[in-house]
């Protein structure tokens, strides 16, 4: 699971204005469909499928080269940067 949001977030880092923009995951729905042992590469696959507002949505799939590990959907938000740094300090701060 968190290498299918690994990529996704990488592969829209580059249309970002990093500076003040980020993505933070808001769902994902994988189906586990092979288990791959230890030393095999994982490729993970993934096509922006829709963009609403701030929300991508992507449809992903991961592959060991035998087969396909998982498959289904993750979304993703853009954030300004500097805001939801405010949100998660102050939340820490209240703990």
């Amino acid at each position: 699971m968190g290498l299918v949001e690994w990529a996704c977030l990488h592969a829209v880092n580059p249309y970002l204005d990093w500076s003040r923009e980020q993505t933070v995951g808001t769902h994902i729905s994988l189906s586990h469909t092979a288990a791959t042992p230890p030393g095999l590469e994982v490729l993970v696959r993934g096509t922006l499928s829709a963009v609403t507002g701030r929300k991508l949505s992507f449809r992903v799939s991961a592959h060991d080269g035998l087969d396909t590990i998982c498959a289904g959907e993750h979304e993703r938000v853009v954030v300004d940067a500097e805001r939801f740094s405010r949100a998660i300090a102050s939340k820490r701060e209240g703990v």
